[in-house]
């Protein structure tokens, strides 16, 4: 792994896969560090010819934490994007897509294809609006457009999120049981992740930088984002929309949603699947991700 300075912060980073291969910037969710991304799924994704740019968005992992920025009230950050109004953010959507631009400039990238994530989608579909001429491709995985009509999330679920997990510097137990409820909670029922994996993966995430304010501001990020659908209508490049039929934070809708408003937008709903990457669909995800990417020569 590696850092660069972009956008006027520090960024880190890691580059897998072919050295010659065809660029591919994933983004990751809230609080998402980059290790999070499934370790097959990245193998697989290599395997078909794409270098892999994965990286921490500012505020969580290893990159640059908003020291001193305020945690925004979700309730005052959606009242005021429902009432017309800007929130008061320490950053915005718009500003975590520059940051990927200004990764992109600094290891001298002119043009990617991208697959983002929850908030990564969101980010992915910014960077496509803003900055359309440095995105081949855009795969956006179980997210939404910023359609204030949407249905919200399941309230259960919503309250097992917003659950404050013990501090895994006092009470390593407790964390590692309150992330394998939370992924039970938030996962997909057909494909349920082994317990000794949630763990492992909790842990490691849990030594290597945790920091949850960072994630308290990277949701008011997304929650404070204005409706995309007027710009995601303008969009060519080619776009997959990938969301689970049983998501409990994102109903199905959402991804519909956001397919129904990408000019030529592939809409892939996966039965089972909840707000995860299940290790058993990474077949799955390879495929619809490269055929989506080689659109681009046929519409050329």
């Amino acid at each position: 792994m590696a850092q660069v300075q972009a956008n006027g912060i520090r960024l880190e980073y890691e580059l897998s896969g072919p050295e010659n291969g065809l660029p591919l910037l994933m983004i990751h969710g809230v609080g998402a560090q980059l290790i999070r991304w499934p370790q097959g799924l990245c193998d697989a994704l290599a395997a078909e010819g794409f270098r892999l740019l994965r990286y921490d968005s500012r505020d969580i992992g290893l990159s640059s934490h908003m020291e001193g920025a305020t945690i925004p009230n979700l309730a005052e950050v959606t009242a005021a994007r429902k009432a017309g109004r800007e929130p008061d953010l320490p950053y915005t959507l718009a500003d975590l897509a520059d940051d990927a631009v200004g990764l992109l400039d600094a290891l001298g990238i002119a043009a990617a294809h991208v697959v983002g994530v929850s908030l990564g989608g969101m980010v992915a579909q910014q960077l496509a609006i803003a900055h359309g001429p440095r995105v081949l491709s855009m795969t956006s995985v179980m997210s939404q457009s910023g359609n204030p009509e949407l249905p919200g999330s399941n309230p259960a679920a919503l309250a097992k999120l917003a659950a404050v997990a013990p501090d895994p510097k006092l009470d390593r137990e407790g964390f590692l049981a309150h992330q394998v409820s939370l992924n039970r909670t938030l996962g997909s029922p057909a494909y349920p992740a082994p317990e000794a994996e949630l763990r492992r993966m909790a842990g490691q995430v849990a030594d290597r930088a945790y920091y949850p304010p960072g994630a308290a501001r990277q949701l008011a990020a997304g929650r404070g984002a204005p409706d995309r659908r007027p710009a995601l209508r303008q969009l060519t490049c080619p776009t997959l929309v990938i969301h689970g039929s049983d998501d409990p934070l994102m109903p199905p809708i959402c991804g519909q949603d956001t397919a129904d408003n990408v000019p030529n937008a592939w809409y892939l709903q996966i039965n089972g699947m909840g707000h995860d990457l299940p290790e058993q669909l990474t077949g799955i995800f390879m495929a619809a991700i490269t055929a989506n990417s080689v659109r681009l020569a046929a519409t050329a």
